[in-house]
């Protein structure tokens, strides 16, 4: 007799959603500086492109500044350029080894985009965390050797799993989206 779906993998699964989505959610420029801001960004570094990491440490000098340490002085420039040229509306400011990234104000409108772009995260999570759900009741429904009550109970079990991790989605959305709409 089987005893139902590995409830620590799909709950794994979920939980690899929800990590995926934070992750997405650093990377949304809420007007103050986060080091993931620059995670995209990539530089042409001893021929070829690397990530900004890789490169130099990012670090927050204040809440409207990062600050880029580049390691070899001669890659200044390329970070500098790199960090122009990734489409984030930056304009980073040299300062010997030090590359400074000024934040900008943002904009009412961008504000709302980037609170759009938040759900459009957090609604790929809850698909996500569906789809691990559908695996669950799936393997559940196709164990012959479950009896139908235990099937029910499993069945719940696996629902009740699948309604906290899409209620964890909306809370970081909804704390996401306070905190982009934040002046």
């Amino acid at each position: 007799m089987s005893d139902g779906p590995d409830f620590k993998k799909l709950e794994s699964r979920m939980d690899g959603a929800l990590d995926a989505l934070k992750n997405e959610f650093g990377g949304l420029r809420s007007g103050r500086a986060s080091v993931n801001l620059l995670e995209p960004v990539t530089v042409n570094a001893y021929g070829s492109d690397m990530p900004i990491n890789q490169v130099g440490t990012v670090t927050v000098s204040d809440a409207r500044t990062l600050a880029v340490n580049v390691w070899d002085k001669g890659l200044v420039g390329a970070v500098e350029k790199g960090i122009r040229d990734s489409g984030l509306g930056l304009n980073p400011v040299t300062d010997g080894q030090t590359v400074r990234v000024p934040l900008p104000p943002m904009t009412e409108e961008r504000r709302k985009d980037l609170a759009k772009m938040s759900g459009k995260y957090a609604e790929t999570a809850k698909v996500a965390i569906r789809n691990v759900r559908r695996d669950g009741m799936d393997e559940i429904k196709g164990d012959d050797s479950i009896p139908e009550d235990d099937k029910k109970r499993l069945s719940d079990r696996v629902q009740k799993l699948t309604d906290e991790k899409i209620k964890r989605a909306e809370e970081m959305q909804s704390a996401k989206e306070e905190e982009i709409m934040q002046v």
